[in-house]
This record gives C-alpha cells, structure tokens and sequence, in this order.
C-alpha cells in the first residue's frame, strides 16, 4: 500500500497527527497548501488532515478542487478540535463538510490543543469574545464545545494523543 498525508495545521495538532500517521504507515506528509494534484496521483491512499475551524474543516477544499480526479483512489479525512469527543458535534462537522462526492469518505476525530499564546491575533480575540458570549449562559447548559473553552481559559492544553489514530490505521487494515 502507498499513500501520502496532507495536512493544514495551523497551530500544530493536525501536523503532529499527520507525522503520527506517517510514523505508523511509512506514507510521507504534505502541507495542502503545498500540494498540487500531481504530488499526490501517484499514490493509492490519501488522508488528509485539519483542524476544524468555525465548522470547517481546514485543507478540505484541496479535496473538493480535485475529488473528480482521485476518486479511483482510497481516501480518509481527519480533523481534530479541541472539544472532547462529542458524537452529536462530529456528525453536525461531518454533515456540514463531507458533502456530495465527499460524503461516502471516511471521517475520523482526534482530539488537539488549546494555546492562546500561539494564536494569532483575530483568533485569540475571537475567542475572548465567544467566551465572554458563553459565560451568560447557565453552566449546565453548555455544549461539550463551550464547557472546553471555558475551562480552557487561558491556560495551555495538549489533548493530543496517539490513541485517536488508531482508527484511522483500523480502517486501512494495520
């Protein structure tokens, strides 16, 4: 079996799972951003990777540029967040991205990081601003997704693990 990792990794869960994912298959990693549709044609698997942001998930677009082109391919998507797994909240994610001819892919949740410090400047404040729009809420109310942010806080959170690749490496039969 051959294969290549794409990944979009903004603040670095995604590329550490990407390298993971690398580490246990032997398939090398590329940035989406750096990838053309001739990089990957040559391979029988392709996983990409990405965060989830506002929904999305990150690099997906390089897939639905060129879905046509690799469907005679094995393809599985990746994304991770800093929310726990939450079952209702992936499948909302999968629903909203993996749309159309993406919509019989394989997708798989691994959990990140939380740094504000890393952040960039419009992320941080924006999340300044949800937090403050999520503490008017009644705690027992929150969503999986606001009870991480809120306990978050400020502070630096790794929730990364090997753990959550072990489906994905399932799935292609290691």
């Amino acid at each position: 079996m051959n294969g290549i990792i794409l990944y979009q990794s903004k603040y670095g869960a995604t590329k550490k799972y990407a390298a993971w994912l690398s580490e246990a298959m032997g398939f090398p990693c590329l940035e989406t951003r750096k990838a053309t549709l001739s990089d990957v044609r040559e391979y029988d698997v392709i996983i990409l990777g990405g965060g989830i942001y506002a929904s999305g998930i990150a690099g997906l677009s390089f897939l639905k540029k060129h879905i046509d082109e690799l469907r005679d391919k094995r393809i599985l998507v990746f994304c991770d967040g800093a929310s726990p797994y939450d079952e209702a909240a992936f499948q909302a994610v999968v629903a909203h991205n993996m749309t159309g001819k993406l919509s019989n892919i394989p997708c798989f949740y691994c959990r990140g990081a939380w740094n504000m410090d890393t952040m960039s400047f419009v992320d941080r404040n924006l999340c300044k601003l949800l937090r403050k729009s999520v503490a008017k809420k009644d705690p027992a109310d929150y969503e999986p997704w606001e009870q991480t942010l809120m306990d978050a806080g400020d502070d630096d959170c790794d929730w990364t693990d090997r753990k959550y690749i072990v489906p994905i490496l399932k799935e292609l039969g290691l």
